[in-house]
């Protein structure tokens, strides 16, 4: 804003101050806001939940009830009582471990001494339940290959011995899938893994882990990758997602971003559970494009303009977008409203709020409709939804933007402007989900692990982590336990290393009826 002297001020029109005073009251606001929501993002809570004055949340997280009671609660309503825990529930927790039974009996002279020579009889035992933990055993196998010659030529024969994962290595399916889960399971960066490992007797360094790694993404998980690659291209609806992370020895300077996207199955998809990452050095357009080549539906995404692109370069592909962005800073303008501290009453009157209002009450309906077939969700929303929608946008095109002064709500409505082809997706097909959160929670993950590490070394270690996630969180989002499902992939992958025919991948894949029972949760 222009600096003005007393003698121009002076010299000003009556209008001319007033247009000056409203400029001034509104660049305040502005600072003021954006002061509030660096405050907000830097000591404030990670996460759109906000407390909505006595309506449990709109934004479909019900995790927290929240109360409009200012004073503290009574004393009655402060104390928590817990409920029974339903008989035999115990028993049912622990089924799918091994178990081990104590007894706990009185001798016969101590039966005698108590009844007497009247007698006694045994009831029903009283069952209760503990659970011991005994942590990791390690056990060094010493391997003794028997060699034969004979007496009177030069022939020499041994015995057949199990293959080798790693030539030249103590690494077993078993170690290897145990690095593996800790890694890319609980996020424990491979550092404390060696210590940990030092602690209890054996010396495995950081780079030989990571080589192990490396090597057995490559050499065995590459060709399961591959086949779960094909499945999910033949969906017909796919989720996408990236974010940054850096790789040190990538041929850039320092502090380079490079980028990890995500692809996983439509979560309205009941039938295959796929996510799969994929490392790339740009967020270029053609990143997507080369990896999604033999897919053709709908993509649902966020704003990014490389899936823009795409949908502009491809024909077959569709773009639907993400109502939680949609929401995203309306929420933002709400909580830094309430921060500064104007009533609820004036908070509900505020465009932003009344936007979060609109778009709650689809979500509401979407939350109603989730164990409905993609025929009947794609009815419900013809006949429901599209009404809301249609309010909605001429409800945002009938605002001016010039009349609002919170930035963060201009962003929400200029967003929802922009966007309403993509937004609008989600009522022509049922399969479809209102939201792209699916694809955030399934990137997760390597976000956490990205914090404990924060820098891939290579570009090799970055595509055996894509492969090893993709491994891992496919595992879960079929419900298998990644340990298990890892060994038996090591176990199995050795066997077939060098076969041609590629049929035995199907035996493999997470949701294969072939797979041990021993990867499978229990239900």
């Amino acid at each position: 804003m222009k600096q003005y002297t007393p003698e121009e001020l002076n010299k000003l029109s009556k209008e001319e101050i007033v247009a000056l005073l409203m400029q001034s009251q509104k660049e305040a606001a502005l600072f003021k806001e954006r002061l509030e929501e660096l405050q907000m993002h830097l000591f404030g809570r990670s996460t759109e939940r906000m407390e909505c004055f006595g309506q449990e949340s709109i934004f479909n997280e019900a995790e927290v009830k929240y109360s409009e009671e200012e004073n503290d609660p009574e004393i009655e309503k402060a104390v928590v009582v817990r409920p029974k825990r339903p008989r035999g529930k115990l028993a049912e927790d622990l089924k799918g471990l091994p178990t081990r039974k104590e007894m706990h009996e009185l001798s016969e002279d101590e039966l005698r001494r108590i009844f007497g020579e009247n007698g006694w009889k045994r009831l029903p035992d009283e069952i209760s339940w503990k659970l011991d933990y005994h942590p990791s055993v390690k056990e060094a196998v010493e391997h003794h290959t028997a060699v034969y010659a004979a007496k009177n030529d030069d022939r020499i024969v041994r015995a057949p011995r199990p293959a080798d994962l790693l030539a030249h290595s103590i690494a077993t399916p078993s170690l290897v899938a145990a690095i593996m889960n800790a890694k890319y399971t609980n996020a424990v960066p491979l550092y404390r893994l060696s210590q940990e490992f030092g602690r209890s007797g054996v010396h495995l360094s950081v780079p030989t882990m990571a080589n192990w790694v490396i090597q057995c993404a490559e050499r065995y998980f590459q060709p399961v990758y591959n086949k779960l690659h094909e499945e999910l291209c033949k969906l017909h609806v796919v989720q996408a997602d990236e974010t940054p992370c850096q790789v040190s020895k990538d041929g850039r300077p320092a502090n380079a971003r490079s980028y990890m996207f995500v692809y996983r199955s439509g979560e309205m998809s009941k039938e295959t559970g796929i996510v799969l990452y994929d490392y790339q050095k740009t967020r270029n357009a053609d990143h997507l494009e080369e990896f999604l080549k033999q897919f053709s539906g709908i993509l649902v995404s966020d704003a990014y303009s490389g899936y823009h692109a795409l949908d502009k370069r491809r024909e077959d592909i569709r773009i639907a977008h993400c109502w939680a962005h949609a929401r995203r800073d309306f929420a933002d303008a709400v909580k830094l409203l309430k921060k500064g501290g104007p009533s609820k009453q004036r908070i509900k009157k505020t465009i932003a709020y009344q936007a979060l209002e609109r778009i709650g009450t689809m979500y509401a309906l979407e939350d109603e409709w989730k164990g409905l077939t993609p025929a009947e969700r794609l009815s419900r929303r013809q006949e429901h939804m599209k009404p809301l929608v249609e309010a909605y946008f001429a409800w945002v095109k009938g605002i001016d933007p010039d009349t609002v002064l919170s930035e963060k709500t201009k962003d929400g409505l200029q967003y929802s402007t922009n966007q309403e082809k993509y937004l609008r997706a989600f009522l022509e097909d049922g399969e479809v989900p209102i939201d792209n959160s699916a694809s955030e929670r399934s990137i997760r993950p390597f976000c956490v692990g990205r914090s404990n590490w924060h820098v891939i070394d290579s570009i090799k270690g970055a595509q055996a982590s894509a492969i090893v996630y993709s491994i891992v969180e496919t595992a879960k989002a079929n419900n298998l336990k990644p340990y298990e499902y890892l060994q038996h992939l090591l176990s199995v992958m050795m066997e077939h290393l060098y076969d041609a025919d590629t049929a035995y991948l199907e035996d493999l894949m997470p949701w294969s009826e072939n797979l041990p029972d021993v990867c499978k949760k229990t239900p």
